[in-house]
């Protein structure tokens, strides 16, 4: 099993500065992996080397098949589209509807035909629950109902990977559960989860892999680890 996503040894960088050295990672079909830490440790700083947002200097790194060392710009867009994100502000465009934030990216990515865009839209709707949300404007909804239209938009392209940047950050407790438990679902289904947090009791309350950024480096943590994860701001 080819894995999605693969770092070895690699230097994760922060605008011109390394926030992380020596990343070793590797993430495989189906995986739910957490990145935690305290804030201003790098987290996000992966996520964005995913994207390929950050450049990648040093070490090796791939996802979905694309080779970050030296991609070229044209290609960046395709490695993109393989990767649905979701962030903790939501970005929805405050100036249209459902419907309308959905078709953006579905015509911005390639889609043309007016049956295929209206039936994906309908369906990534039901997939997270909000299939009669389609007319409505985003300031009409409430924070949960905004982030699963966020994740819905992620799921557009049917991608192999969704990166979740503290997507419960701006959310009250029970919101927060329920996006975790569609995340959840999401990956039962086989879409692989790599979420950002700083929050100890979601990873307690909802297992996957976890890998802490502490003094500037990634590690993966096990069961036998015996040092004691701090995750204080």
């Amino acid at each position: 099993m080819e894995p999605l996503i693969r770092f070895k040894d690699a230097d994760i960088l922060n605008g011109e500065s390394v926030v992380i050295y020596g990343l070793d990672m590797t993430v495989n079909p189906g995986d739910f992996v957490y990145i935690v830490g305290k804030v201003g440790t790098g987290k996000t700083s992966i996520i964005r080397t995913m994207t390929a947002e950050n450049r990648l200097l040093k070490g090796e790194g791939t996802v979905c098949g694309f080779n970050l060392r030296g991609i070229r710009t044209r290609d960046i867009p395709m490695l993109r589209r393989r990767l649905g994100v979701v962030f903790q502000d939501f970005q929805l465009l405050m100036d249209r509807t459902v419907e309308a934030n959905l078709e953006f990216v579905l015509r911005a990515t390639g889609w043309k035909n007016r049956d295929g865009i209206d039936a994906r839209i309908a369906e990534v709707l039901e997939d997270v629950g909000m299939g009669t949300k389609a007319h409505k404007m985003p300031h009409q909804l409430s924070g949960g109902e905004q982030q699963r239209i966020a994740i819905a938009r992620a799921l557009l392209n049917r991608p192999q990977v969704i990166l979740a940047d503290e997507p419960t950050g701006n959310l009250d407790g029970e919101t927060a559960d329920g996006i975790l438990r569609l995340l959840r679902k999401l990956n039962e289904d086989g879409t692989a989860i790599i979420m950002v947090t700083h929050n100890r009791s979601i990873f307690e309350r909802f297992p996957g892999r976890v890998f802490s950024c502490t003094d500037e480096h990634c590690e993966e943590l096990f069961e036998d680890n015996t040092f004691e994860l701090d995750l204080t701001i």
